[in-house]
């Protein structure tokens, strides 16, 4: 997602753009796309920093660590002025799904140092990161939002303001909660009706054009487990595991006893005991009914 991001970033906001990664691989493809490439996470101070990454433990790391995106941006805004203008400050969005105490713990310590934080964690599919027409829910300063906002616009087509720091991971969590329990049911639906001899096709079709329709159904139920193709380089079970943990964490907080998505995890658990923990997360289809696929 990263990638498909910053490469819109890049083509279409005509702005300066620096790229830091672990991998060697998609920083050369954005270096031809015209991005610098920067040695550290510290490298990439600017402006505004976008972060995107798997989850909350990398986020602090390349934040907090050493020659980490915060002490970069510290020596860029300098001491922090009472009543100067928010939007001259730098700012770091973070894009990944995090933990809302990670989050809101980030943005504090971004605060002390003089640094705007925004949580906007995308959702849709990777080809909407490339098309550039990902959903971010965001969580902020309102005054500073107009700031970031035309760059988001580079990225996604809608885009939430949620409140607060940490409230857009809070909707994408949640987003991420139904839309696992939406496969799931999905997935029996389709193990149910090919077990009693129905074409799977069929019965796809028929949900899409009934009170059963839905994003999932359409990306999930008719892209992955109707022809049963589940990837590794797509969102896997084990990032499945980690965003409905975070919802899960937000329940208990919360004090809701959420059963839905307690079976969600159960089955998603079940999914990467059977070893498709790398593999694109509808892939729980095959842990239902008379399916006897195995890994692949």
């Amino acid at each position: 997602m990263g990638e498909a991001i910053c490469r819109n970033l890049i083509r279409r906001s005509g702005l300066p753009v620096s790229v830091y990664d672990i991998a060697e691989a998609p920083v050369g493809r954005l270096a031809a796309d015209g991005a610098l490439a920067a040695a550290t996470p510290a490298g990439v101070a600017a402006d505004v920093v976008f972060c995107s990454l798997p989850g909350h433990r990398e986020l602090e790391e390349v934040l907090a660590g050493e020659s980490g995106v915060l002490a970069g941006l510290a020596e860029r805004a300098g001491p922090a002025v009472p009543g100067s203008r928010p939007g001259r400050r730098p700012i770091i969005v973070d894009l990944g799904t995090s933990s809302v105490e990670c989050t809101r713990r980030l943005a504090a310590v971004a605060r002390r140092g003089g640094i705007g934080y925004f949580d906007a964690p995308v959702a849709r599919t990777r080809q909407a990161a490339i098309d550039g027409t990902l959903a971010v829910m965001v969580g902020g300063d309102p005054e500073v939002m107009p700031h970031i906002y035309p760059l988001l616009r580079y990225m996604a087509t809608d885009i939430t303001y949620c409140g607060p720091v940490g409230n857009g991971q809070i909707v994408k969590q949640l987003n991420n909660m139904v839309l696992f329990q939406n496969v799931l049911a999905i997935a029996e639906a389709h193990a149910i009706g090919t077990a009693a001899g129905l074409d799977g096709a069929v019965l796809l079709d028929a949900l899409s054009k009934g009170s059963a329709d839905s994003f999932a159904l359409r990306n999930h139920g008719m892209k992955a487990i109707l022809p049963g193709d589940y990837p590794r380089n797509a969102f896997s079970t084990d990032y499945a595991l980690k965003d409905l943990g975070y919802a899960l964490e937000l329940a208990a907080t919360a004090g809701v006893t959420a059963q839905g998505a307690e079976l969600a995890r159960h089955v998603l658990e079940a999914s990467r005991e059977a070893g498709w923990g790398s593999q694109y997360f509808p892939v729980l289809r095959r842990t239902i009914g008379t399916d006897s696929e195995t890994a692949g």
